[in-house]
Parts: C-alpha cells; structure tokens; sequence
C-alpha cells in the first residue's frame, strides 16, 4: 500500500469515527432533552399557580332621592264689608287724690325703737400674783485648807549620823552642797533616794544618796495622817 492510500484510509477511519460519535451524541441529547422537556410540560398543566383574586371594587352610593316640591298655596282676600267707626266716649271725672292731710284727720308718729344694749364681754378673772422669787442660795463656803506638815529628819531622836567624807576627796580638796530627793514613807523609813543637786564631784554626790538612804525621817502628814512624800534633803561637805 502506498503512502498516499494509507493517509486517505486512515482519514476516511477518522472521520467515521467522527460521525458515529456525533450521531450518539445527538441521538442521547434527544433523548434526555424528551425526558427533561415532557415532565416540565406535564407539571406545567398539572400544577397552576392560584389565580389573583382581583379586589373589590365598591359600588358608589345610590345618589339621594330629590326632595319633594310641596305645593305652592294661593292666599285670596276675600273683601269684608267695611263697618262703621266707633263713637268716642265722653270724658269722665276722674277722683285725684289731695296729698295735703285733713286739719282733724289723725297723726302718727313713728317713735324709733332704743338700741339693744350692748352685751358685756365676760370679765376674766385676775391672774394670780407670782410670789417673789426666793433669793439665790449663798455659794458654799470653801472648804478648809488640809494642813500638810512635810518630813523632817532634824528631830534628837532619831540619830541619824553625818555622812562619811571620802578620803579621796579631802585630799583632792573636793567640797560643795549636795540635795538628795529621797522619798519617805507613811513609817519614816526612806524608800527611795536619787540626786537633785549635784556638788560638782561624783564622790561627794554618791557618799550622800548613800547616807541619806540609811537616815530615819519623821513622816509627813496630810491632815494629820502620815503619808508617803518626796523630800529634799541638802548635805554640806566642808573641809576643815
């Protein structure tokens, strides 16, 4: 087989290869172009969508009834004989009444009536006289001072001996005045002790809260009751 045979065969194959498809294609289209067209057309006419109900249209009023012509009516005149005119009547007398009294006729005289008597307003009784105030009570007299009477410790009989003076502090020379706070109680006894006043000199300041402390005091009295209280108690340390 030539070339150009071959080409011409395998065209011809092509294009009837090329029919029979396009024949079932067109054959199948057909088909389901039939089963979709024909149940369309069969629920068109079984299905209808509901017709508008159109609306209502009223019907205008009947128009009044005309009104009724009544009837016109005819007066006539009828002409009355003319009568004659009334006469006029003759003038009558006529009693005026004479406003002057009669001189016998009698006279009243109207007396006009007294006032009523005014009505008293009821008289209130007087009001009761205030007793004076009583006078005002005299203050209260102050009362007494309480006599207060301060610790001592100059009385003979409690010997209380003179402090010590240091050694030291002699020969140093040291000197001065030493006041002593001591607290005494209600027995006399000191309870308590601390410096006031100090001398200058530690020595000299400590010898005397020492001596002091063991001293035996008169205790002071408030109203004469011994009570405990501070006292200043002043040592003198003096060389000779």
């Amino acid at each position: 087989m030539s070339p150009s045979q071959r080409t011409t065969a395998i065209a011809t194959a092509v294009l009837l290869l090329h029919g029979g498809g396009l024949w079932a294609l067109q054959s199948g289209m057909l088909r389901r172009a039939v089963e979709l067209v024909v149940p369309v057309e069969l629920l068109s006419q079984i299905i209808e969508p509901p017709k508008p109900i159109p609306p209502k249209v009223e019907s205008p009023p009947p128009p009044p009834p005309p009104p009724k012509q009544i009837p016109k009516l005819q007066v006539t005149e009828q002409v009355k004989p003319q009568q004659p005119a009334p006469r006029p009547l003759a003038p009558q007398p006529v009693a005026i009444a004479d406003p002057a009294p009669a001189p016998n006729a009698p006279t009243g005289v109207a007396t006009p009536q007294p006032p009523a008597p005014p009505i008293a307003a009821p008289i209130a009784p007087p009001a009761p006289i205030a007793p004076p105030p009583a006078p005002p009570a005299p203050p209260p007299a102050p009362p007494a001072p309480v006599k207060v009477d301060l610790p001592s410790s100059d009385a003979d009989y409690l010997n209380n001996p003179k402090p010590s003076y240091p050694q030291a502090s002699k020969r140093l020379g040291e000197q001065g005045t030493v006041v002593v706070r001591v607290l005494i109680g209600a027995d006399g006894s000191a309870q308590k002790a601390e410096l006031k006043t100090s001398s200058g000199f530690e020595r000299l300041d400590q010898a005397a809260i020492n001596t002091v402390l063991k001293w035996r005091f008169v205790p002071g009295k408030r109203g004469g009751v011994p009570e405990t209280m501070w006292f200043n108690v002043p040592l003198n340390f003096v060389l000779e």
